[in-house]
């Protein structure tokens, strides 16, 4: 199966591996075995149990560093934040977040967000996926792996609740540009502008977004609702 990512090395620092060692049995979420032969939770996650209240789960998909979602999980108390990523020295850094802000809302899965959001997500249960500046994967003959396709926006659709939304963001004028159009052909999904959707005050700038603008790079946002 094609990956939307790579594992990248990274530098994880004394401070992220500290902190994902001491804080990773509360706050990671289990999904294989010792194996990695079989996923644990493949009947669904229960979002109320894991929370431990009934509030809203936003799902987002490659955090980077994890400090614009610990900031929208600190303005948004009464909802549920539900990270994906692979890489550790960003899952080390949000725990690192959480632990300096006393979050309690926020849950990670430390796996490939494709099986996720296919095999462990229950149809109707999520409220939100949030999509910020995922790979790019700019040569053309790399395109299939990019995240955001026809394939995975109908899985994230059947994931919202009625009224739940998709939030993608990107700096790459074509990726955003088949985004739309892919998101647009999708019959349970509504798109909440007339084209490109205007920038989300609540959103944090995040660092893969100051990287765009410093190369000059427009920033696009989508903003589709399941009707």
């Amino acid at each position: 199966m094609l990956k939307s990512y790579v594992k990248r090395s990274g530098h994880f620092t004394d401070a992220q591996k500290k902190a994902y060692d001491r804080l990773s049995p509360e706050f990671l979420i289990p999904v294989v075995n010792e194996n990695e032969t079989t996923l644990i939770n493949d009947a669904g996650l229960d979002f109320n149990k894991i929370f431990n209240n009934r509030g809203d789960v936003i799902m987002e998909i490659g955090f980077g560093s994890g400090i614009a979602t610990s900031r929208i999980a600190k303005d948004n108390p009464d909802k549920n934040f539900l990270a994906i990523d692979v890489h550790k020295p960003g899952i080390g850094r949000l725990l690192w977040e959480i632990e300096k802000n006393n979050l309690i809302n926020i849950r990670i899965i430390e796996y490939d967000a494709v099986i996720v959001a296919s095999k462990m997500i229950k149809e109707g249960s999520l409220n939100a996926v949030h999509i910020f500046f995922p790979d790019p994967w700019p040569k053309k003959r790399h395109h299939k792996r990019r995240l955001v396709n026809k394939p995975f926006i109908n899985v994230l659709a059947r994931c919202l609740k009625t009224g739940g939304y998709i939030y993608m963001v990107t700096d790459w004028e074509d990726y955003a540009s088949r985004a739309l159009e892919e998101m647009t052909l999708t019959d349970s999904l509504k798109n909440a502008y007339e084209g490109y959707a205007k920038r989300q005050d609540w959103r944090p700038t995040t660092r893969f977004e100051k990287k765009g603008l410093d190369k000059n790079h427009v920033i696009r946002e989508l903003f589709f609702i399941k009707g």
